[in-house]
């Protein structure tokens, strides 16, 4: 299907796919499921495209737009939204080089990626987790070297926490060089999920989130080939990051308002219809103290994600997106402990979806870049430290 490009169009799609995600939640988060029924009606809207460029096939959307329309997914189904989103940390880099003249190696890949995404309807996921290193580049185990004739390259490693483990179609695999030292220069490579020696093992034991279908990934001695090193280019990973890190640190802030908005849709509508205490002047006071907070969240979401869209790359936007990804992690566990007092049984009811929206809510503070990593970050901007020096960060 073509997607349409103006954002309430895309924001009413949104709407009408979550319609459809929302019932799948409460099945795979008892896991009667396995989630994947979600993703089959997320290529089936064809939002997969959402970030490809109109002239590719896609909607084209900005990162403040497709927070937006991340939100409203986050609204309806908070996992789903989450491995969404891991689709398009993926593609996000190829999106914020729309317009850009890349050497012929490169847009030969992003054809290729592209067109999979908008032709094939393929699910990108990104696979860089270990153990014990969580998300960060810096010390990865996972190596790669060339083969002897140079056709490909070959990957061996074991990755944790992998979401769309047997989802999706591709994973972006980071990976250091077999025969550096521990220099902090990644490269990543796209991995398909029927390569020979590829593996993944049972789904993680979560208190949440088991819509991500999040795995360990095991690549025994993986052929590449070196059409699938990403843009064509070694060793350039952690300095984008450090350049841009809007989609490692903070791809994902827009599912965990959208969870944030339905706490608080689910609290309103508890109080009003099954208790009928919608005339206390206390439950007003409670129910205006979350929409405040839920407001000024709002806004910083916005206003971030729109900064990258007009200023990408700059000091000031990445350190609104970190504030973004810290005000986010700290509203949603507010929201849910003002959920508690308000609605009491209910909130802690199986029966009742404001019981996995309250789990659902404390995963923000566990995905990269955690609280006090998005802390330091504003920290050392304020006093003038070069963040765009990779040394300044243990990534």
């Amino acid at each position: 299907m073509t997607l349409p490009n103006q954002l309430d169009d895309l924001l009413k799609l949104a709407a009408e796919t979550g319609a459809a995600l929302a019932p799948l939640a409460a099945d795979v988060d008892a896991g009667r499921a396995d989630g994947h029924e979600a993703y089959h009606i997320l290529r089936d809207s064809g939002l997969l495209a959402l970030l490809v460029p109109q002239e590719a096939g896609g909607a084209g959307v900005g990162f403040g737009d497709y927070w937006r329309v991340l939100a409203e997914l986050g609204a309806h189904n908070g996992a789903a939204a989450l491995g969404f989103n891991m689709h398009h940390v993926v593609i996000g880099a190829l999106a914020d080089a729309a317009g850009t003249r890349l050497p012929p190696a490169a847009e030969t890949f992003r054809s290729w990626m592209l067109d999979e995404v908008v032709n094939g309807r393929k699910l990108f996921a990104s696979a860089t987790s270990e153990a014990g290193r969580g998300a960060k580049l810096r010390g990865l185990q996972t190596r790669y070297r060339l083969a002897d004739d140079g056709t490909h390259y070959v990957l061996s490693g074991r990755k944790s926490f992998v979401s769309l483990a047997g989802a999706a179609d591709y994973y972006v695999v980071a990976a250091a060089a077999a025969d550096t030292e521990d220099t902090g220069e990644i490269s990543h490579f796209v991995v398909a999920a029927d390569d020979p020696g590829v593996g993944f093992g049972t789904f993680h034991h979560m208190s949440a989130m088991y819509g991500t279908s999040t795995a360990a990934m095991t690549l025994d001695e993986v052929p590449v080939p070196r059409s699938r090193l990403y843009l064509g280019v070694e060793g350039m990973s952690l300095f984008k990051v450090v350049r841009e890190p809007h989609w490692m640190v903070a791809g994902y802030t827009g599912a965990y308002l959208g969870i944030a908005e339905a706490l608080f849709r689910h609290t309103v509508d508890h109080v009003t219809a099954a208790c009928g205490r919608a005339d206390s002047p206390v439950v007003h006071q409670e129910l205006g103290r979350m929409s405040a907070r839920l407001r000024a969240a709002r806004a910083l979401v916005h206003e971030a994600g729109d900064l990258v869209a007009t200023q990408r790359g700059s000091l000031e936007a990445n350190a609104m997106v970190h504030a973004a990804k810290y005000v986010v992690g700290e509203i949603g566990p507010q929201l849910a402990q003002d959920a508690l007092r308000l609605c009491g049984s209910a909130a802690v009811s199986r029966s009742h979806p404001l019981e996995r929206l309250i789990r659902e809510a404390s995963f923000a503070h566990v995905m990269p870049a955690k609280p006090q990593e998005c802390l330091e970050y504003l920290g050392k901007a304020s006093v003038g430290v070069n963040l765009y020096d990779a040394r300044a960060f243990a990534w």
